[in-house]
């Protein structure tokens, strides 16, 4: 490991160690005061953002970086008022540190609590979105994690300004730690980070396919994020056709390039305005593809699979073979199809009659998320605060030993006191 990356990843851990005893009100302050800042520093991000975007562009006619990363480059008005808002939104959420999970008495006078604590140090590698260091900066503070940033070369100006602001932002803020929030730039450092197991606690990737299957082969640390987005809409026969055509259209153009975009549509084959839907569809701008190379396909662009299939079942049967277990959706008038397709779908998010770009901590009312996670651990979907503390058992006795309880001196209760 180079001394630079040591250097930031050793005092990175020694942040995330004092984070721990952290009050809310500091935390609180240090949100409002970075939401203050960034107010003020708009105008710097947006000129470091249009550097960017000018030099991503001879990146995208030469084919080194693709459009969809291209497109989630662009910080406008509408990005920064949300990322300033969702500062503002987590400074409101309780305290996801230090809560009481359980509390036993295993006997007279010994009690086990379990409690919420942070995980410690995370390691983001994210492509494009500037906009991600905020929203995870603002989650780490709040759960009292430390982090070390890589975002993508194409970002590299706008992601030094954004952080620069913060952590100008925090230096005014009494008794926060230093080293908290930590920015990497080249290709070695993530090389790395992913060697770094002695300091970095989790890796969370924000990215293609490519990029997190890279992580998830050339680390120990614990990956948690989603390799694909494949979502799909299944068009049940009693859905209502205009509600169809409101929901899909969102799903598939609002933001075509973002992970929780639709891309396969299912229909029942006892749907009876199909034909009109698809119509609709089309003249809404999508490209329909009904005898794809894949259902596997990720499109990221305003281009939709469709199937016909036979019944729920169906529909299932063939979500749960082709998708990424990211987010789907039914639509239907009938509660039992719904509720059926929402038990046995087995995805991280599962709708009925709502659109799949719901699927997002900032939606959830999470303030922002870290990303979104497929993994079946202990954090599943958006990934907001809850998804960055993990928990410690304490127990306080009173010169308590495990013999007397062998040789039968002495009985567990095991009684709920929570």
């Amino acid at each position: 490991m180079n001394k630079e990356f040591l250097e930031i990843a050793k005092n990175a851990k020694k942040a995330s160690i004092k984070a721990q005893k952290l009050s809310n009100d500091i935390k609180n302050k240090a949100l409002k005061t970075i939401a203050e800042f960034l107010e003020k520093g708009k105008s710097e991000v947006f000129e470091a953002n249009n550097k960017d975007m000018q030099e991503a562009k001879s990146l995208l006619d030469s084919g080194e970086i693709s459009q969809s990363i291209y497109n989630r480059l662009k910080l406008d008005e509408n990005k920064m008022r949300d990322m300033i808002q969702g500062l503002i939104d987590i400074s409101k959420l309780p305290d996801p540190v230090n809560k009481k999970l359980l509390e036993r008495e295993l006997d007279d006078g010994l009690i086990l609590t379990k409690v919420s604590c942070p995980i410690g140090v995370l390691g983001i590698i994210f492509e494009a979105r500037p906009d991600v260091i905020s929203q995870i900066s603002a989650l780490a503070i709040k759960s009292s994690n430390a982090v070390i940033l890589k975002g993508g070369k194409e970002s590299i100006n706008t992601n030094k300004a954004i952080l620069g602001i913060i952590n100008s932002a925090l230096d005014t803020v009494e008794d926060f730690p230093k080293n908290m929030l930590n920015q990497v730039f080249s290709r070695d450092d993530v090389k790395e980070m992913l060697e770094a197991d002695n300091y970095i606690d989790l890796i969370i990737p924000r990215g293609g396919n490519s990029l997190v299957q890279f992580i998830k082969s050339n680390t120990k640390i614990p990956v948690l994020g989603h390799a694909d987005g494949i979502c799909h809409i299944f068009v049940d026969e009693s859905a209502d056709l205009d509600m169809a055509k409101k929901i899909i259209i969102d799903a598939k153009t609002q933001y075509p390039s973002a992970c929780n975009s639709v891309e396969t549509l299912l229909i029942s084959d006892k749907f009876t305005k199909s034909k009109e839907l698809l119509s609709g569809l089309e003249h809404a701008g999508i490209k329909l593809v009904s005898n794809p190379e894949s259902w596997h396909k990720e499109y990221s662009d305003k281009i939709l699979a469709y199937k016909y299939v036979s019944s729920v079942d169906e529909a299932i049967d063939h979500i749960n073979e082709y998708g990424s277990g990211h987010t789907e959706s039914i639509i239907t008038s009938n509660k039992e199809n719904a509720e059926h397709f929402m038990d046995m779908v087995d995805s991280a998010g599962v709708y009925h009659n709502a659109s799949t770009r719901f699927a997002d901590g900032f939606r959830y009312g999470f303030g922002a998320e870290v990303g979104i996670s497929t993994n079946k651990t202990h954090a599943r979907g958006p990934v907001g605060m809850d998804g960055l503390v993990i928990y410690k058992y304490k127990l306080r006795g009173s010169g308590d030993t495990v013999i007397e309880y062998v040789n039968g001196e002495k009985h567990f209760t095991h009684k709920d006191l929570l």
